[in-house]
């Protein structure tokens, strides 16, 4: 067998989107925890090239999974392996900002490199780490956008030709850019204040833009559904006629939906780079693009 996919259990829905896509068999790896809460892993048949899918969200016992994963793969007869994870945990903390913090991205971005032979990731969440490959030394990485599939999925929508657009801090201005050039709209970023983990200050520099204009609120992770609930704020205080909101990532609790709505925010989106309630666009079709080369393609 030259090529397969293979899925972590959680991520199984996706998986079977992506390998229909690629027109690759797929095989469920079996997962069984030991009373004594250790782990055991058994892989499905090992093709020459293995796409392993998993999200990386709750992470923690995923990355011994994966690991324990590609050694059963390589001794079964996988030259080539490639990490799919349309989430990619760890990668906020890129630098110790105090004195005796660990550096989670290098650790975990090593550890995942020393088993396989390329990771293919979307919107990874980078902050002073300019490229994707400087996080796993030594293999073949990509950081592809969701963008592409965002906006296919809002030209269905038929949007109003006066939305505006929105990202949350100035990190987000490339891809609010590509969004709103694909879809012929106008666009702004705020400046974000961040106070603690759950608490954050959103001011527009020209919040007159906003004034009588739905807007299309873009973040590419929510986690606690702060931002995106200061932004909703701003933008009300702006005068704006109707928010809505995309995420890349959603990773908030489902139960923050009820604060979302009285913030503002009529609607809320995700891609399924994490299952979630909130998922409305697939992002099978470009994570195949990514991997088609893969395939002799």
């Amino acid at each position: 067998m030259k090529a397969a996919v293979q899925c972590l259990p959680r991520s199984a829905a996706q998986a079977k989107q992506l390998a229909a896509r690629l027109k690759l068999p797929l095989h469920a790896i079996e997962v069984h925890r030991f009373p004594d809460r250790e782990l055991r892993v058994t892989v499905g048949p090992a093709a020459e090239t293995t796409i392993v899918f998993a999200s990386l969200f709750d992470p923690d016992d995923k990355l011994l999974m994966l690991l324990f994963a590609a050694e059963a793969l390589r001794r079964g007869g996988a030259r080539r392996l490639v990490l799919v994870a349309p989430y990619l945990c760890y990668m906020r903390q890129d630098v110790a900002f105090h004195e005796g913090e660990a550096v989670s991205q290098k650790i975990v971005g090593r550890l995942l490199a020393a088993s396989f032979d390329r990771v293919v990731t979307v919107d990874a969440h980078l902050h002073r780490t300019k490229d994707i490959g400087e996080v796993f030394p030594g293999i073949a990485a990509d950081n592809i956008s969701a963008v592409p599939a965002i906006a296919d999925a809002l030209r269905e929508d038929a949007l109003d030709a006066a939305t505006v657009v929105a990202g949350p801090d100035e990190e987000s201005r490339p891809w609010v850019a590509e969004l709103a050039r694909r879809l012929g709209l106008a666009h702004a970023v705020a400046r974000k204040s961040r106070r603690g983990d759950r608490s954050v200050e959103i001011q527009f520099p020209e919040p007159a833009l906003f004034k009588g204009r739905p807007v299309l609120l873009i973040d590419d992770i929510a986690s606690s559904g702060g931002t995106l609930a200061a932004c909703a704020a701003a933008l009300r205080a702006a005068g704006s006629r109707g928010i809505d909101a995309v995420i890349v990532h959603a990773l908030l609790p489902p139960d923050v939906a009820p604060t979302l709505r009285d913030a503002g925010i009529r609607s809320i989106r995700s891609t399924d780079s994490v299952p979630h309630p909130t998922n409305a666009i697939a992002l099978d079709g470009v994570l195949a693009d990514a991997l088609r080369g893969e395939l002799g393609a």
